[in-house]
């Protein structure tokens, strides 16, 4: 089972942080937008389609192809995000993550955890292999504030060519300072991290993990949001066999972030999906291969998924193609 749990943070709203969206305005909306791709092939619960500034789509439509071509089953976890998707979802209670910066980002941490993991015990008990994917702006930057409050040098990546990394260590430097710690102080105690300086998805998803069988197989399908989830759970359950971590070439190929360092750091397994859009006659997909957008709603993940069944690479960006062509009013099939 492959499941999306859709999130928001006051994070994204910080001018030049995300690039989940064109229109500055929309991005808190990007997550259920993301979860109704998936489902439709276009957002119902928001009335345009999710793009980044430059026009680039949202790698939801990867995942969505993927869906298409393999049939993989999909469940969407509300844990935060700003609206209910059109998408059927089930909800978790969980508020939007609030900024570090200025006060706790997710005071309910515990709360979302426990709701999460009671909604695991009962839905995947049977379950041998589950694959969590996660859409919510401004999550690297979260990820980057819980590894670095848990001691974990390192760069998150970033939506775009041009990762903000000075940004990100501005909100780092108000943040710690709000909360009056140095790097490394919360490796004890991973769910005031959370709390902090973290994001709701984060909560949810360790609560999730936290009810499952100890035999189940884990696929974190995700960039360095998903690391930190990891460097997360290494501290809360450290008896629990490491997920795996899959992502797309783009992250795990990214100069500017440490995604590979992290993980060996960690000594987290990684899958890097080897899409190639360098022949799309859309300049939206040819330019992920140019740095643009590069992972997110389990893109990565949902190839590795589709391979499992039997479904190439090159079958998902054909679909992928045709997808975007309809977006884009081409009316190919």
């Amino acid at each position: 089972m492959f499941y999306l749990f859709i999130s928001g943070t006051e994070v994204s709203k910080i001018p030049g942080l995300s690039a989940a969206g064109a229109n500055p305005k929309v991005i808190p909306l990007t997550s259920p937008a993301d979860a109704d791709v998936i489902r439709f092939g276009f957002p119902e619960a928001v009335d345009c389609f999710p793009m980044d500034p430059e026009g680039h789509p949202t790698p939801a439509i990867i995942t969505r192809a993927a869906v298409v071509e393999s049939g993989f089953p999909v469940c969407v976890i509300r844990a935060g995000a700003y609206l209910p998707p059109a998408a059927p979802y089930v909800e978790t209670g969980a508020g939007y993550g609030k900024n570090p910066a200025i006060e706790p980002s997710v005071p309910d941490a515990k709360k979302i955890y426990d709701r999460s993991r009671h909604f695991a015990e009962n839905e995947t008990s049977s379950r041998k292999f589950v694959m969590l994917a996660e859409s919510i702006p401004g999550g690297t930057t979260t990820a980057l504030l819980t590894l670095r409050a848990l001691g974990i040098d390192g760069m998150v990546s970033s939506g775009g060519p041009d990762n903000p990394i000075s940004l990100k260590e501005k909100i780092w430097k108000d943040a710690s300072e709000r909360v009056g710690i140095k790097q490394g102080d919360f490796a004890n105690d991973p769910l005031r991290a959370v709390i902090e300086l973290g994001d709701p998805m984060q909560a949810s998803v360790l609560g999730f993990i936290a009810g499952l069988p100890k035999d189940t197989d884990i696929v974190l399908a995700g960039g360095t949001q998903m690391i930190a989830v990891a460097a997360l759970l290494s501290k809360l359950e450290p008896s629990r066999a490491k997920p795996l971590i899959a992502t797309t070439k783009y992250v795990a190929g990214d100069n500017t972030s440490s995604f590979r360092e992290l993980a060996k750091t960690l000594g987290l397994e990684t899958y890097a999906a080897q899409l190639d859009f360098s022949k799309s006659p859309h300049k939206g997909l040819s330019d992920y291969e140019k740095g643009y957008v590069k992972e997110g709603v389990g893109a990565g993940g949902s190839i590795l998924y589709a391979e499992r069944l039997g479904v190439s690479v090159s079958r998902v960006i054909e679909r992928t193609d045709a997808i975007y062509s309809r977006v884009v009013g081409q009316n190919v099939a």
